[in-house]
């Protein structure tokens, strides 16, 4: 069992930046991908960025790439996503997950992901 618990979230203006935090604590045998997901009022969840832990790579949705970027830091089981040049598209939930992934091309889909975290809002005003 994995808990992940998020923080950094918050409002700001367009154009600004956050920087969200995700720590893991628990049982992480067999996880190797850590993902950053966000969901909006009547959409579905989407993934934004993923990491793997067991190798060198990263992939991003391209709705953030140039903008965002995933990195983790192993000596606090914490990943972070920095996020610049916020615009109102982004304001949404945004959920930290863990999970098993295989191929990085499919780590930014749900069903790669068994853990996730209770969430942070970001809203960006205009």
């Amino acid at each position: 069992l994995v808990d992940l618990v998020e923080s950094g979230g918050g409002s700001v203006q367009s154009g600004e930046s956050l920087k969200l935090s995700c720590r893991a604590s628990g049982f992480t045998i067999g996880i190797n991908c850590m993902g950053w997901f966000r969901q909006t009022p009547g959409k579905g969840r989407e993934g934004v960025a993923a990491i793997f832990t067991d190798r060198d790579a990263t992939n991003y949705d391209d709705s953030v790439k140039g903008r965002f970027t995933i990195s983790q830091d192993y000596s606090r089981n914490t990943v972070y996503l920095q996020m610049n040049g916020l615009t109102p598209d982004d304001t949404a939930i945004y959920y930290c997950a863990a999970g098993g992934c295989g191929d990085p091309r499919d780590s930014l889909y749900r069903d790669q992901y068994s853990f996730w975290g209770q969430g942070t809002q970001v809203t960006v005003s205009s």
